[in-house]
Formats: structure tokens, C-alpha cells, sequence
């Protein structure tokens, strides 16, 4: 006698075996969802290297097609080479090397920048240490002198934090050991990083040399999963996606040197101390969306004053002049900028950043 399968039992079947497991899913979610943390974690540790690859040749596709379409490609056609497999292989290789040449650079000199600069910076801050203290010390005992009342509460308040101080210590010392393990084990973890970002750049080589393989995989991928007018939007959304990104990071880059050097002019004329760590402060932090202009100009200024607490105007000037720059980067340059670059009009960029900024 031949056996046959009745679908609608094999439906039951399939059924009831989807909502077992996906109470058995519930089940660990709420019971044991630490243990299913730490198994994500411990997989993202693992695979990080992968993701940094990941991201560093996305971010370097961009410069690779760029050597390839208007360099390369040009080049060989000039010197008439024939368009095989072969050609194509070789333009690829000298591209890779091309960028990651310049990748490494760029790196290297923005190091050497920050290091050049914050060096000098850091040590004249360090030799004349006591000058500042004394010239903050002097400042506070001339505020005192001038307002006896704010110099008693001042009094109180450091009594009372001199307290709190002592308190932790004592706390502290007992922990030194375990302070120390912190250190060591942060100074591991940096450590790590580094060498996953390493490892992370090698493996980059490897997805820009096969990159139109992967992204043809991952086609394939997606039209597996969906039907075909859903897959055919996932792809069109994300290539929008990639376009608008892809601008707004270039975009930003452009606006955050453009600022620095305002910074630098403007601190120049200003005759301003360490001119040149402030502008790099102010264009680094500056490529940080909205928060970036204030964490950038809130330890200058704090130095400023503290080079010459006797001259406050001077810091005053400074943080007005941070906040001008900070205006006309939010609403004249950013959106001109970013506008062009993302495809959306000056309007628009300033319309998202007031309303949405603040909504949340």
C-alpha cells in the first residue's frame, strides 16, 4: 500500500512546531535573556574585526571607484590597453593600493597634526602650571576681597567638598588594587581595538577586491527573502540611502575644515593663546552633529581663562566668537553645504535641524 502525506496534517505539524519553538524563544527571552546577551556580545567581540572591515571598505569604495572611473580607466584607454579580464584585475589591484595608500596617509598626517600640535601645546600647559594656578589663585582672592559674601559661602562650599573629597579617598585607597586591574584591563581593551581595526583593514582589502561579488550576492540574498517588487524597493532604498549618506559625510568633512580654519583666523586676529590646538579642537568636535560645536567650545574656553583668568574679556570674546561661528555654520554654511551634498535645500537642512533637534 503507498503511503501519502495529507498536506493539511503536515500544515498542523509545521504549526505546532513554530509555536513551540517560539515559546521555547519566549521562554529564554524572559528567563534567561542575560545569558543571551552575553552569547551576542561574546559573537560581536568575536566578529568585530569583520565589522570594522566592513565599515572601512564602505567608507573607501567611494575613493576607489573614483581612482578607477577617472584615473585608471582613462589612463589605460589612453595607452589603448584592451579591455579583458586581465586589465580589469590590474586596474582593481593598483586601485586598492591606491587608496589604501592614501587611507594610511591621511591617518598618519591627522595624527601627526594633533600630535605636533597638542605636544607643544600640552607641554607649555605643563611648564607654566604654576603660573596659571597662581594667576587663578590671584583672581579668586581678589573676587573674595570684593564680595565677602560669596567668599563665605565659597568657604563653606569647600569645606563641604573637602569633606566629600576626604570621604572618597579613604573609600579609594582600600580599591587601589582593583583601580589598577580597571587600568590595566582598559589599557588591554584599547589595545584589542587597535588590533581589530588592524585586522579589520586587512580584511577590507579583501571585500573592495571582490566588492561587485558581494554585492551581488547580497542581491541575490534579498530577492530571496521578498518577492520582487518588495526587493526591488530594499535596493532602490538602500542605493538612496548610500547616495544621501555618502554626501552627508563628505559634506560634513568639507564644513568641519572650513570651520577650523575660520577658528584659526579668528583666534589669530583675537590674538588668542595655543591658536592652533583650539582650531583643531573646534574642527574636530565640529564633525560631531549638533553637540560637537559645544564640546568643542567649551574646554577652550575654559583654557583661555585659565591661561589668564586676569583678563576675562578675553574668554568672553571667545565664546562669542565661538557662538557667531557656531550660528553661522548651523545656519548658513552647514546647510549650504550638506544641501548640496545630500540633495536637499538649505531650507530644508535648517527646517530638520530646528524641529526635529527640538523634538528630541
Amino acid at each position: 500500500m503507498k503511503f501519502k502525506i495529507n498536506n493539511k496534517y503536515v500544515h498542523w505539524g509545521l504549526t505546532a512546531f513554530v509555536v513551540i519553538a517560539a515559546s521555547i524563544t519566549f521562554y529564554y527571552l524572559i528567563f534567561h535573556g542575560s545569558n543571551i546577551r552575553n552569547g551576542i556580545k561574546v559573537t560581536m567581540g568575536i566578529l568585530m574585526p569583520v565589522v570594522f572591515g566592513l565599515v572601512t571598505a564602505y567608507l573607501l569604495t567611494p575613493i576607489l571607484n573614483f581612482m578607477e572611473k577617472r584615473v585608471l580607466i582613462p589612463v589605460c584607454d589612453k595607452f589603448q590597453v584592451k579591455n579583458t579580464p586581465r586589465r580589469k584585475k590590474i586596474i582593481r589591484g593598483i586601485g586598492i593600493m591606491i587608496t589604501a595608500f592614501l587611507f594610511v596617509a591621511s591617518i598618519y598626517v591627522l595624527i601627526s597634526m594633533l600630535v605636533s600640535q597638542i605636544v607643544p601645546s600640552v607641554e607649555g600647559i605643563v611648564a607654566n602650571f604654576d603660573s596659571y594656578a597662581d594667576n587663578v589663585a590671584t583672581w579668586m582672592n581678589q573676587v573674595l576681597e570684593d564680595n565677602p559674601q560669596f567668599g563665605s559661602y565659597i568657604s563653606k562650599t569647600l569645606d563641604k567638598v573637602s569633606d566629600q573629597l576626604e570621604d572618597w579617598l579613604n573609600h579609594l585607597i582600600p580599591g587601589t588594587a582593583s583601580l589598577i586591574k580597571a587600568l590595566s584591563l582598559s589599557f588591554i581593551n584599547v589595545v584589542d581595538v587597535l588590533w581589530d581595526f588592524v585586522i579589520g583593514f586587512i580584511i577590507s582589502i579583501y571585500v573592495l577586491a571582490s566588492k561587485e561579488r558581494f554585492a551581488g550576492q547580497t542581491k541575490k540574498v534579498v530577492y530571496a527573502l521578498f518577492e520582487k517588487n518588495t526587493a526591488n524597493g530594499i535596493i532602490r532604498n538602500f542605493r538612496f540611502t548610500h547616495r544621501t549618506f555618502i554626501g552627508f559625510l563628505s559634506g560634513k568633512i568639507v564644513d568641519s575644515i572650513i570651520i577650523g580654519l575660520l577658528c584659526f583666523i579668528g583666534t589669530t586676529i583675537m590674538q588668542t593663546p595655543y591658536t592652533m590646538l583650539i582650531s583643531l579642537i573646534i574642527g574636530v568636535t565640529n564633525i560631531i552633529p549638533f553637540f560637537g560645536p559645544f564640546l568643542g567650545a567649551i574646554p577652550s574656553t575654559i583654557l583661555i581663562f585659565v591661561v589668564d583668568p586676569m583678563h576675562p574679556l578675553n574668554c568672553v570674546y571667545f565664546a562669542l566668537f565661538a557662538l557667531a561661528l557656531q550660528q553661522f555654520d548651523g545656519n548658513i554654511l552647514g546647510p549650504k553645504i550638506l544641501g548640496s551634498s545630500t540633495g536637499l535645500s538649505g531650507f530644508w537642512v535648517i527646517f530638520s535641524i530646528t524641529f526635529f533637534g527640538g523634538l528630541f
